[in-house]
C-alpha cells in the first residue's frame, strides 16, 4: 500500500494528523508492506523569512479574528497536540517561509530518512522555536539524524521537487492540508481520529476503493491556503 501526504511544517495539525496516522499503522497489521510519500505544500508561500510577526497577529491576520477569538484558536490547536503527547508551543514559533525546510526534507527522502526529518522538523518549529527557514539552523537539524546538508542548501538544489509536488497538488483540487491519499483511490483530509486511519488502512488494504474523501464536516481539522479549520 502507498501513503502519500501533502503537509506543510508550518501547520499543526498537519504535525497532529501525521502522528494520527503513525499511531495506526502501529496497530495495522500489515504496516511493513506500507510505502509513507511526503509531498510539499506550502500554506504560506510569499512570507518572508523574517516576518517577525507572532503567531497570535498571523491568525488574526489570515482567520480575521478578534484577539480572543485568535487565542482561542491557538489554544485549541495546542491542546489537540498535547492529546497525543505533541509540544506545541506558539508563543516561541518563529513565522516564517518554509520552502527551505521542504527542500530538506526532499533531500532526507532521497537517503530514506524523510519521515524522520520532518518529525525534527516539527518538533523544532512548534516546540524549540528555531527559524526552519534559515539554513544553518536546517544544516544544523540534518545533521542530527546523520545528513550533511549544506551544499544541498547553499546551492538550491531540491526547488524542482517541491514545485513538482505543489503543481500536483494543484492538478489533484488539494486545498486543505494535511491531505492523505491511499494507492491513489481513498483519500482523507485533515487531522482525523487515530480510528478513521485505521479503518481506512485496513478498508484500502481489502478492497478496491473508488476516489472518495473521509471528511467530518463537523469535526475536520485541518489548513486551507493558510487557514486552519477548527470547530
Amino acid at each position: 500500500m502507498k501513503i502519500e501526504i501533502w503537509s506543510d511544517i508550518a501547520c499543526p495539525y498537519c504535525y497532529i494528523g501525521k502522528n494520527h496516522l503513525d499511531t495506526a499503522l502501529q496497530q495495522f497489521e500489515f504496516s511493513d508492506q506500507v510505502e509513507i510519500v511526503l509531498h510539499s505544500f506550502e500554506l504560506e508561500p510569499d512570507i518572508t523569512e523574517n516576518s517577525g510577526e507572532g503567531q497570535h497577529d498571523a491568525v488574526m491576520r489570515k482567520y480575521r479574528q478578534s484577539p480572543k477569538t485568535a487565542q482561542e484558536t491557538l489554544d485549541r490547536a495546542t491542546l489537540a497536540g498535547r492529546a497525543v503527547g505533541l509540544v506545541i508551543d506558539f508563543d516561541r514559533v518563529v513565522t516564517t517561509n518554509t520552502f527551505n525546510a521542504h527542500r530538506l526534507v526532499q533531500f532526507a527522502a532521497t537517503e530514506g530518512k524523510e519521515n524522520e526529518m520532518e518529525n525534527r522538523l516539527f518538533k523544532a518549529y512548534f516546540a524549540e522555536g528555531k527559524n526552519i527557514s534559515d539554513l544553518s539552523v536546517l544544516q544544523e537539524l540534518a545533521s542530527e539524524i546523520g545528513l550533511d546538508a549544506r551544499l544541498i542548501l547553499e546551492n538550491n538544489l531540491f526547488t524542482p521537487q517541491v514545485r513538482k509536488d505543489e503543481k500536483n497538488a494543484r492538478l489533484l483540487g488539494i486545498r486543505s492540508v494535511p491531505f492523505f491519499l491511499f494507492d491513489s483511490k481513498y483519500s482523507v483530509s485533515g487531522a482525523q481520529p487515530v480510528s478513521t486511519f485505521l479503518e481506512v488502512l485496513r478498508k484500502v488494504w481489502s478492497e478496491n476503493m473508488p476516489l472518495d474523501t473521509v471528511m467530518d464536516k463537523e469535526t475536520e481539522e485541518g489548513c486551507v491556503d493558510g487557514i486552519c479549520h477548527v470547530k
